[in-house]
């Protein structure tokens, strides 16, 4: 059994998520990272929102992702599992147990024109993909169905392992692939996404993808004021992602819940002493940005993709609040047209 000292609030009290998360097993450790099986009662869950959201289902292959980007919303979901730290987000990932299989069972709760988001929550292409294989037994099981809705967004080119599983899919369903690629500078990526692949390596996977015929566009976000949100920086996203091949380019500015605050206002601080004070001024009582910042950011993002022939997705998918964003500037998963 995993050790208490892992779980303090670990206890009789704890149900549901959090008390299968407390009474997981370790099954690996990797740099300050440890591995627990998870027995998911469930892989395909419905997205129940107050507000419009295009989407119907998720599918999150993982809890938690190693990648340790500093900007990270998802942070929040470990919370449900009693972890009150934002870091555990990225050092304790659940590997979820026999998701195929759940899939195959649950798929037929699916209807016509019910879209499906895999990876909204975690990462289907973390450093755990490589040996747990979660994510490509998932897609094994789209590719002996038909007719589906899926979107995928990942920042790993250990996508391109499966490319011929990604056109199987694709074949049989409406697929779509998005690249998170946040700055094509390769030092600062280093500092705000600590463990994930280079962005060269990502837009080097979207040009890869796009050339085997796989529907893929590229996620700019977070767009962070002061780090990579100049006219110069989103220009040359664009320019790049046009050029890759990719259909389409999105854009989201950087949405802070308090337990994603709590790491990285203290990263601000040290990297980028000269912007701490406002960041924490901007931060200090909402977790967005105020809406004229949002449409600056999508009416460059409109120009841009003019200039450069992109859309930005047609099928619109928010993993932030709706209300934040220039009507423009929304997420989409799906399609590039």
């Amino acid at each position: 059994m995993a050790s208490p000292l892992l779980f303090p609030d670990a206890g009789p009290r704890l149900v549901g998520i959090a008390r299968l998360a407390a009474h997981s097993d370790p099954v690996r450790e990797g740099h300050q990272v440890e591995y627990f099986g998870l027995p998911a009662r469930s892989l395909l869950n419905r997205c129940v929102s107050k507000r419009e959201v295009p989407f119907t289902w998720t599918i999150n292959p993982y809890r938690g992702c190693e990648f340790g980007c500093k900007y990270c919303y998802a942070r929040y979901t470990h919370e449900f599992m009693e972890m009150r730290d934002g870091v555990a987000f990225e050092q304790k990932i659940y590997v979820k147990q026999h998701a195929a299989a759940l899939l195959h069972q649950e798929l037929k709760q699916v209807r016509p024109g019910e879209s499906i988001a895999m990876g909204a929550a975690t990462d289907p292409y973390q450093p755990a993909e490589r040996h747990y294989q979660v994510s490509q037994g998932i897609l094994e099981e789209f590719a002996r169905q038909d007719g589906y809705e899926l979107g995928m967004i990942t920042k790993s080119d250990l996508v391109l392992r499966d490319l011929d599983l990604l056109q199987r899919v694709a074949r049989r369903n409406e697929f779509f692939v998005h690249l998170t690629i946040t700055t094509l500078n390769i030092p600062l990526a280093r500092i705000l996404e600590p463990r994930a692949p280079r962005p060269d390596l990502r837009m080097l996977a979207v040009r890869k993808l796009a050339e085997a015929g796989i529907a893929v566009g590229v996620s700019c976000s977070p767009v962070m004021p002061g780090i990579n949100d100049s006219p110069k920086d989103l220009e040359a996203m664009v320019k790049a992602t046009a050029e890759a091949g990719a259909r389409s380019i999105f854009a989201n500015p950087l949405f802070l819940k308090p337990c994603s605050a709590a790491v990285f206002l203290p990263f601000v601080e040290k990297e980028f002493p000269q912007l701490a004070a406002n960041y924490r001024a901007r931060y200090a009582e909402h977790a967005f940005l105020p809406k004229a910042y949002g449409k600056r950011i999508g009416e460059l993002m409109h120009q841009f993709r003019a200039k450069y022939g992109l859309t930005r997705g047609r099928r619109e998918i928010r993993k932030i609040e709706p209300e934040y964003l220039a009507e423009e500037e929304q997420m989409g998963l799906f399609s590039g047209g």
